[in-house]
C-alpha cells in the first residue's frame, strides 16, 4: 500500500459514511414526509437512481479531465447536495429531499469508480489486493456511519436536519485528502488516440458479461434488504438505536474481509470466492427468515455484507482483464450503470415489499436474483473449464 492507496482507501470510507447514513436516515424521514407509506424509499432510490443518471457524464469527465478533477467535482456535487437535502427536511419538502438524493447520485456515480482508480495505483501484480484493501476502507462509513445518523439526529431542532449538514462536512474532508492523491498522467483524448472497441463488443465477452451481472445483482440483493432494514426493525419494535447497530455490523462484514479478500482470490481463484459469496447470501437469507430478534437481524445483515464483498470484489476482479486501458472508462461506466439500475429497482421495491408484505417477502423476493447469479457463475466457470480442456 502506496500513500496514494492509503489516501484513496480513507475516501472510500468517507464515500461510505455518505452512503450508510443515507440509507440508515433516508428511509425513516421519507417515511415521516411522504404522502403515502408505500414511497418511503423513494428518497433511497433517488440517490441510484441519480448515480445511474450520472453515469454517462462522469465517464465523460473521467476521459476528458482524468480521474482527479472528476473525484473532486462529486465531492463538491455532495456538498451541495447534502445541504439541500438538510433544508428539505427542515421545511418538511418530500420531493426535494428526493431531488437531493437525485443530485447526490452524481458523488456516487464517482465513489464507485474508486475501486478502480485503486488498481490504476498499485503494480499489475498486486490490482487484486489494492481492489481489496481500498474497498477496505470501508470500514470507516461502517463505524462512522450508522453513529453520525444516530448521534447527528437531534442536533438540529427538526430530526435528522443534522445528519445531512455533516455529511456537508464529511464532503469536505474528503475533498481535502483527495487534494492530495497523485493519480498517473492524464492524457485527454485526441482524434490520434487509440478508441478500442465498440461498447457492445466489450459487453458480449462472457468474462465482462458476468463480471457486470454479478456486480449488479449482488450490489441489488444486498441493497433490497439493506434499504429496508431500518423500516422493518422499526415494524418489529426495535428501536433506531438497534437499526444503527445492526447497521455497522453489516457494513463492517462489507468491508473487513478487504484485508484478505484479495489474498484469497490469489489462492483460489476469482469464481470460488465469488460463489462463496452467493452461498453466503443464501445463509442470510435463511436466518433471515428465522426470526425477528435484535441477534438475528445482525447476523443476517453481516453475512450478507460478507457475501457481497466476496461477490463485488471478485466482480470488479474479472471485469479487469476484459477491457483494455483505452476502453476502461466506458466499460466501467456499463458496469456501474449496471450496479445502479438493479439499485434503484431494489430501493423502490425494498419499500413497497416490507410495507406491504413485511420482511418475511422481503427476503423471499432476494432468493430469485441469488440463484440467477450462481447460475451465471456456473455457465461462465462450465465454459472456462470447456476452453482449456480444448
Amino acid at each position: 500500500m502506496n500513500r496514494n492507496l492509503w489516501l484513496l482507501a480513507l475516501c472510500q470510507g468517507l464515500f461510505l459514511t455518505n452512503n450508510v447514513t443515507f440509507i440508515a436516515i433516508n428511509g425513516l424521514v421519507g417515511l415521516a414526509l411522504a404522502p403515502y407509506g408505500w414511497m418511503a424509499t423513494l428518497p433511497v432510490m433517488g440517490y441510484v437512481v441519480g448515480g445511474a443518471l450520472a453515469t454517462p457524464l462522469v465517464a465523460r469527465t473521467q476521459s476528458r479531465y482524468g480521474r482527479h478533477i472528476s473525484f473532486q467535482i462529486g465531492l463538491a456535487v455532495a456538498v451541495v447536495s447534502a445541504l439541500l437535502g438538510a433544508w428539505a427536511v427542515v421545511e418538511k419538502q418530500f420531493w426535494w429531499l428526493v431531488a437531493a438524493t437525485v443530485v447526490a447520485g452524481y458523488y456516487s456515480a464517482n465513489g464507485q469508480l474508486y475501486r478502480f482508480a485503486a488498481a490504476e495505483l498499485a503494480l499489475p501484480a498486486f490490482r487484486e489486493k489494492a481492489v481489496s484493501l481500498v474497498l477496505a476502507g470501508g470500514l470507516i462509513g461502517a463505524v462512522a456511519g450508522p453513529n453520525l445518523a444516530a448521534r447527528t439526529r437531534t442536533l438540529l431542532e427538526v430530526p435528522f436536519a443534522g445528519a445531512y449538514v455533516v455529511l456537508a462536512g464529511v464532503a469536505l474532508l474528503a475533498m481535502l485528502l483527495m487534494a492530495w492523491v497523485r493519480f498517473p498522467p492524464h492524457q485527454p483524448p485526441t482524434a490520434h488516440t487509440a478508441q478500442g472497441r465498440p461498447l457492445g463488443e466489450i459487453l458480449s465477452q462472457p468474462v465482462f458479461l458476468v463480471s457486470c451481472m454479478s456486480a449488479a445483482l449482488g450490489f441489488g440483493v444486498m441493497n433490497l434488504l439493506m434499504a429496508a432494514t431500518p423500516l422493518a426493525m422499526q415494524q418489529c419494535g426495535l428501536g433506531f438505536d438497534d437499526a444503527a447497530f445492526v447497521l455497522e455490523w453489516h457494513v463492517i462484514g462489507m468491508f473487513a474481509p478487504g484485508f484478505f479478500t484479495g489474498h484469497l482470490i490469489k489462492r483460489f481463484g476469482t469464481l470460488p470466492i465469488m460463489g462463496l459469496g452467493v452461498l453466503l447470501n443464501l445463509l442470510c437469507i435463511a436466518i433471515a427468515l428465522s426470526g425477528v430478534e435484535l441477534h438475528q437481524f445482525t447476523l443476517a445483515l453481516f453475512t450478507l455484507g460478507v457475501g457481497w464483498n466476496f461477490l463485488f470484489t471478485g466482480s470488479t476482479t474479472l471485469s479487469l482483464a476484459a477491457y483494455r486501458p483505452e476502453e476502461k472508462d466506458r466499460a466501467q461506466a456499463a458496469i456501474n450503470f449496471g450496479v445502479f439500475a438493479v439499485m434503484a429497482l431494489t430501493s423502490l421495491a425494498s419499500g413497497a415489499l416490507v410495507v406491504t408484505g413485511g420482511w418475511t417477502w422481503l427476503n423471499l423476493g432476494s432468493l430469485p436474483p441469488v440463484l440467477l447469479t450462481a447460475a451465471a457463475l456456473l455457465w461462465l466457470a462450465a465454459r472456462q473449464r470447456s476452453a482449456r480442456a480444448g
